[in-house]
């Protein structure tokens, strides 16, 4: 029984050490030593907003700045309403802790370029746009002070509590996204953001996820290894999502990751 523990437990930890040495060996082959100069210009993701007259929603991630970006990254939310403007929306750890239009909506994040984690488009995005505007405005850790970068209240504890607001959708943001599980509700057992299944997380430093669109997932101190049921993947801390459907696979009118 001992050598199945202790054998169970190696080859965990070989799951965690393995991705986030690969990780950080691409980081350092692509670091930036000036990150705050790094491009954060439009990637070109989205037309000008004038060119579009219908609702769109986008939920976007890219690496996170330094030596974070090995382990994590960040996301955001852009919304447009009807023939209106783009309006991005992140939590970060300076200026206004809710930054709305603070980046270019499909912008590089300090040089690296977003992928899409959700995309909604027409009369579905119609529907998602008012309670996602609503969850944005009753969001709990909007107070100067209150972002922690980990084990959260971060931004993807902030992108996964507006998610959650419309579990339609059906999007889980990736293993990388660390703060997603920080029970921002204040309750250590709660069903999760897709209502498919239920987490236990213990403040954000460990956790475990069952469900249908999550997965399962087992959360160590941040670093998420997990087996996605739907699409079948692997998810790996540093590394992100690993599956023949690719990282993300979001389409426009479909489902995220």
């Amino acid at each position: 029984m001992l050598k199945i523990l202790l054998a169970t437990s190696l080859s965990f930890l070989v799951l965690i050490a393995a991705p986030v040495a690969l990780s950080a060996a691409r980081y350092w082959e692509i670091a930036h030593s000036e990150w705050w100069a790094a491009d954060r210009s439009s990637a070109g993701l989205l037309p000008p907003a004038r060119a579009r007259s219908d609702s769109m929603v986008r939920v976007y991630a890219a690496r996170t700045v330094r030596w974070k970006g090995i382990f994590a990254i960040h996301t955001w939310i852009v919304l447009k309403q009807g023939a209106g403007p783009y309006e991005r929306y992140d939590l970060t750890a300076w200026g206004d802790p809710i930054r709305i239009n603070g980046f270019v909506p499909d912008g590089r994040w300090f040089g690296q370029v977003p992928s899409v984690i959700f995309a909604a488009d027409g009369a579905e995005a119609d529907v998602l746009i008012p309670r996602m505007r609503a969850a944005i405005a009753d969001y709990k850790y909007r107070d100067s002070g209150d972002y922690v970068a980990w084990p959260g209240p971060n931004s993807n504890t902030f992108v996964a509590s507006v998610l959650a607001a419309v579990p339609e959708t059906g999007v889980s943001l990736p293993a990388t996204a660390i703060g997603k599980d920080f029970p921002a509700d204040g309750h250590w057992i709660a069903p999760t953001p897709s209502r498919t299944g239920f987490r236990l997380s213990l403040g954000g430093y460990a956790g475990l996820t069952i469900a249908w669109v999550e997965g399962i997932q087992v959360n160590l101190l941040g670093a998420v290894v997990g087996l996605d049921l739907r699409r079948p993947a692997l998810q790996l801390p540093g590394l992100g999502r690993v599956g023949l459907s690719g990282q993300n696979g979001a389409r426009a009118g479909g489902r995220g990751s």
